[in-house]
Parts: C-alpha cells; sequence; structure tokens
C-alpha cells in the first residue's frame, strides 16, 4: 500500500463512524501489506510510526481476525493483511460507573474507542511467554485489547476477594490458594484468579 493507495482509502471511508460491519463483508483476499501493529498499540506502515490518530482510528475501524487467525483491514473491494504483535488495541484508561449489581467497568482504548466489559466483551487473564499475567478485553468480532499495567492494578484493587469452593481447591493450579478475583460489570462475574488471602 503506498501513500496514494492509503489517502484514498481515508477519503472512501473518512465519514465513517465507528466500526464497520466488516463481519458481513466477503470481498477477495488481495495479499499483504507493510502495516504492522506493535505489542504497545502504535501501528506503523512500512517501519514508520503511523502518527496520525485520525488514520490509526480509520484503519482500526476496518480490522478483522480471521478464522486463520490473521488480521486483515477489509473494505467491501478487497481484503489485505497486516502483521499484529500482540493485540491490535490496548485498554488505556478505565472508568468505573455505577456500583454493586449495577457496575460497569469502562475502558477507552488507544484509539478513543470506549468499551463497557460484561457478556459480549469478555475480561480475561491469561499468561505471556513468560509466565506473566496476560488481561485483555473482548472488544469486537474475535479481536482483542491488552490491558495496560496501571489498568490491571485498578481491576486488581477493584476486584472483590471470593473463597474458593471444595472443587476449585482440588485443581492443581490453585494449590496453596484461598480466594479468587472477581470482577463484576454489566451484570457479569469475572474470573481474575486465584490468590492466598489467608481467609
Amino acid at each position: 500500500m503506498d501513500t496514494a493507495s492509503t489517502e484514498q482509502l481515508l477519503r472512501s471511508l473518512g465519514k465513517q463512524k465507528g466500526p464497520a460491519p466488516v463481519h458481513l463483508w466477503n470481498p477477495p483476499y488481495c495479499g499483504e501489506i507493510d502495516i504492522r501493529i506493535a505489542a504497545d498499540g502504535r501501528w506503523y506502515h512500512e517501519g514508520a510510526v503511523i502518527t496520525r490518530l485520525p488514520m490509526v482510528q480509520l484503519f482500526s475501524s476496518i480490522l478483522r481476525r480471521d478464522p486463520d487467525n490473521h488480521f486483515y483491514l477489509v473494505t467491501p473491494a478487497e481484503r489485505v493483511r497486516i502483521k499484529v504483535d500482540d493485540c491490535p488495541f490496548v485498554a488505556q484508561l478505565l472508568d468505573v460507573d455505577g456500583e454493586g449489581a449495577s457496575q460497569q467497568l469502562r475502558f477507552t482504548l488507544n484509539t478513543g474507542e470506549q468499551v463497557i466489559a460484561g457478556p459480549d466483551n469478555v475480561l480475561a487473564v491469561g499468561d505471556d511467554s513468560n509466565g506473566a499475567p496476560h488481561p485483555t478485553l473482548h472488544v469486537r468480532h474475535g479481536l482483542c485489547a491488552l490491558i495496560s499495567r496501571s489498568v490491571f492494578y485498578q481491576l486488581i484493587e477493584l476486584a472483590a476477594l471470593v473463597p474458593l469452593s471444595e472443587d476449585d481447591k482440588k485443581d492443581i493450579k490453585n494449590k496453596g490458594k484461598d480466594a479468587k478475583l472477581v470482577l463484576r460489570s454489566a451484570g457479569k462475574d469475572f474470573d481474575f484468579g486465584a490468590v492466598c488471602a489467608d481467609l
């Protein structure tokens, strides 16, 4: 993708607000282009950082992850593959709306998009290649945001300690632990892992 075609894409989709219905489009595959999303959420084109936020917002609005586990920029006319180092988004800010059963956790992504964790936007914690926590938020259609370290610490502070059930205690991964961290948002509880809390 050269500068001219990038500008043409921006003009053709520039009036679009929010994510495009890329899950409904089935255009032909047109190869791979030199665009990469780094683990910190920065977008690169031909090795240079894309500094124009509107361009990043546009590209992220037409991003799709296909069953082959690759990431594509998709328009009604074409589908081109890009590289993604980790997650295509980063959740940089957290706002807590309401409390108790009505609490909602609202995340602001590096693109400015806001996502409320809930049944369709699941919070999860896995492990990265070094065994460190890898917290994510499902954004849409298989696309996830990596939760930044500062936001992850906020979530840990917000989490409730819930005693492990006897069945959970038998799980080898919970050995020596007696509670789990649970977060609630939009009526759904999210398990953030077992801990030793000396309950």
